[in-house]
């Protein structure tokens, strides 16, 4: 069987991608991955063996670019016609294509296995984009949620409003390219009837909503080999556990002052410090040998080597770590990093920074709180929970659905 995985976004829509690739390759799947052309992904999936399908402009240099929310209609068009032109091509003849990341990414991959007459998957790595009367809606930039209005299900209609606004004329042109025609309800149309959720259920626990026939088959790991740098190996054997700060793909305001804080506030509990660079390129220059610069390491292997881990929430790092058993302190930036910041206090397994610009004294104190003897416990025994089998259950789950189906003739 052959399956395309498409994606837009960071490395935390990418990775969980490379996860469901190797399980399906192992099952004698064909597997091709549509995402950003950037060098990182194109090496990690060259590493195992997966083709990349490079889609639309790098995410790094667009996220590093902060555009204004004025702009996201237009950045939607150009990501929907990425996908058109990528995909359709990726996916001729294949039977399944698997659509995840920014919201018309998904949109544009979907419309193109609708057209092919392809089976399609629509996946979260996060539960805040599928309604339910528990929460409200996560806002999008530009469409403010109206202040004191507290009914979810008033906001949810109103965030279906805003979807269409943002999005519905770029998505109805790429499927005017494609021959098919516009849809009423963007939102609806990328959940569809059954959408997948690919987070652990014990750390996003999915309640249920009316009308949504969601399956969770937990987060989408792979083991990861790499080895750890020499000269990080050295630093971790030279003393006791460092903190680990780092915010990944978020382009951090004020970086250089993020980083000063951050180390400050790590000192001041006596821990050395791991300072990862990312894609705000944070750094320090101060000659001591208490801490150390790193890039891209191995968060599996480097996890549970450390004391805390200072980060900005997405769900690919809290998940990490939460399996790593490290205490965690979530300095969320935007979009669901709050959401994951309040299941991380909530289970007890570290603590929420209140806003995304730590301060010296607001980092130190929830420092205090993660490296706490009853945080540390507490992270380690709910690692012990996290499920590991999420890619290896989606692919089974692929496979098993789609043997023996019809293929659909093509719009």
């Amino acid at each position: 069987m052959r399956f395309v995985l498409s994606t837009y976004g960071s490395r935390g829509d990418v990775e969980p991608l490379v996860a469901l690739a190797v399980r399906l390759r192992e099952r004698g799947g064909e597997v091709r991955v549509c995402a950003p052309p950037d060098e990182d992904f194109a090496q990690r999936l060259a590493g195992l063996g997966v083709p990349l399908v490079g889609v639309g402009p790098s995410a790094r240099a667009l996220t590093k670019a902060a555009p204004s929310p004025s702009s996201l209609p237009e950045r939607a068009a150009r990501l929907i016609a990425g996908q058109v032109e990528a995909v359709t091509e990726a996916a001729r003849g294949c039977d399944v294509v698997v659509a995840t990341g920014m919201l018309p990414a998904a949109a544009g991959a979907l419309s193109v296995a609708e057209r092919l007459g392809v089976r399609s998957v629509s996946v979260t790595f996060q539960q805040l984009t599928l309604p339910s009367p528990e929460r409200p809606p996560l806002a999008y930039p530009g469409k403010p949620l109206p202040p004191g209005v507290t009914d979810n299900e008033v906001l949810w209609d109103l965030d279906a409003e805003n979807v269409n606004a943002l999005f519905g004329d770029a998505l109805a042109t790429g499927r005017a390219s494609l021959g098919l025609p516009p849809v009423d309800d963007v939102r609806g149309y990328v959940i569809g009837d059954r959408p997948w959720l690919a987070t652990d259920p014990v750390l996003d626990p999915w309640r249920g909503a009316p009308g949504i026939d969601v399956v969770q088959t937990g987060a989408w790991l792979l083991l990861d080999e790499r080895p750890l740098p020499p000269e990080l190996v050295a630093f971790l054997e030279a003393g006791e556990p460092p903190v680990y700060v780092g915010f990944g793909s978020m382009p951090m305001r004020e970086a250089a002052d993020v980083a000063r804080v951050a180390v400050d506030a790590v000192r001041a509990h006596g821990r050395r410090v791991l300072l990862a660079r990312g894609w705000a390129d944070l750094d320090l220059l101060d000659g001591q040998d208490d801490y150390l610069l790193v890039g891209e390491v191995n968060h599996q292997a480097l996890f549970g080597r450390v004391a805390a881990v200072v980060h900005h929430g997405g769900a690919g790092t809290t998940t990490t770590a939460t399996r790593a058993g490290a205490p965690q302190v979530v300095v969320p930036q935007a979009a669901d990093q709050p959401y994951w910041a309040g299941r991380v206090a909530g289970l007890g397994i570290g603590a929420a920074h209140d806003g995304p610009t730590p301060t010296f004294a607001s980092l130190s104190a929830a420092l205090g709180a993660a490296l706490s003897p009853e945080t540390g416990a507490r992270a380690k025994s709910v690692a012990t929970q996290v499920r590991t089998d999420g890619a290896t259950e989606a692919a089974r789950l692929l496979l098993t659905e789609t043997r023996g189906r019809t293929p659909h003739a093509p719009a």
